[in-house]
């Protein structure tokens, strides 16, 4: 009897530790699943933190093919009028239809001191305008931020020569370096040519002629300007007189100055002509040379 419940005894604890031992080893076996389950998470983290990085890279792709699209609606338009041959007015294109009650305003001289708030003025009326430049107001830091400025409004920028020099007066030399120099200038500031030349007094050569051809330029002279005349050199004066003048008709080119009164008589001289039915002209829409027009006709 005893000797069976010593066996009995035995067989019992070797079946308790047997027990014990299972039990340890499905606890390693939980412990070890539970840390692949920890790794699989952080590889689930992982490849979630992944799509969530290719979302952002993919928004970012989304972003530059919206700048890209918005920089090809900032093409310049389609081309609706032209300089005259005698370089004074502005005349609708052969071919296309467009307003011809329409007067240019044009300041030349700039940017001396009243150009920034001319331009501020423009702004706030909603008036297109061509600032025609000398280079000698680009050579410093001051001059070059004033352009800038003027430019990131949308206004269009024109050549004047580099120091205001009579063209007829110097030699061919000269006037290369007058127009050459200022072209780099505005190029270099604004990242973009001027499309447009005006010599001082209006007085071209053959040379300078040519060479604003070859620049990629067209030539403009005007209809009429008052503002450097004595008696006009108030603000009253000069608005009666530009808005007046038997001189204005459909397709003026309107000459001014970067000048004190020519700055104060600007709100009154942009209301008076659209009293009188005119259209402010956007020189986006004037075609520059022969060879620009017919790059976008093949376009």
């Amino acid at each position: 009897m005893m000797k069976k419940m010593i066996l009995s005894t035995l067989l019992t604890s070797t079946l308790l530790l047997s027990a014990c031992g299972d039990e340890e080893s499905q606890g390693t076996i939980e412990v070890d699943d539970t840390e692949d389950i920890e790794e699989e998470s952080a590889t689930e983290v992982e490849n979630t933190e992944t799509i969530d990085n290719s979302d952002d890279a993919s928004e970012e792709t989304d972003e530059n093919a919206d700048e890209k699209i918005n920089d090809d609606l900032k093409e310049t338009p389609e081309h609706l009028y032209e300089v005259t041959d005698n370089l004074a007015y502005l005349s609708v294109l052969d071919g296309k239809e467009a307003n011809k009650n329409v007067a240019l305003l044009t300041y030349d001289d700039a940017p001396d001191k009243h150009a920034l708030e001319i331009a501020n003025i423009l702004i706030e009326k909603d008036a297109p305008a061509i600032f025609f430049v000398n280079g000698m107001y680009l050579e410093d830091d001051e001059g070059k931020e004033t352009l800038k400025e003027i430019y990131d409004m949308g206004f269009t920028i024109g050549n004047h020569t580099q120091t205001h020099a009579n063209l007829q007066a110097i030699s061919e030399e000269k006037q290369k370096e007058e127009i050459t120099r200022t072209s780099e200038l505005v190029e270099e500031i604004t990242g973009t040519p001027p499309r447009f030349f005006r010599a001082p007094f209006g007085q071209n050569t053959d040379y300078s002629k040519q060479l604003v051809e070859e620049e990629g330029m067209s030539l403009m002279n005007w209809t009429y300007g008052y503002d450097w005349e004595t008696e006009y050199q108030n603000a009253e004066a000069l608005t009666d007189i530009m808005l007046n003048t038997n001189l204005l008709v459909p397709g003026s080119n309107l000459l001014m100055h970067d000048r004190t009164w020519t700055t104060e008589a600007t709100p009154a001289i942009i209301d008076g002509l659209r009293e009188k039915d005119y259209e402010l002209l956007d020189p986006q829409l004037i075609q520059s040379v022969a060879k620009e027009s017919e790059e976008q006709t093949n376009e």
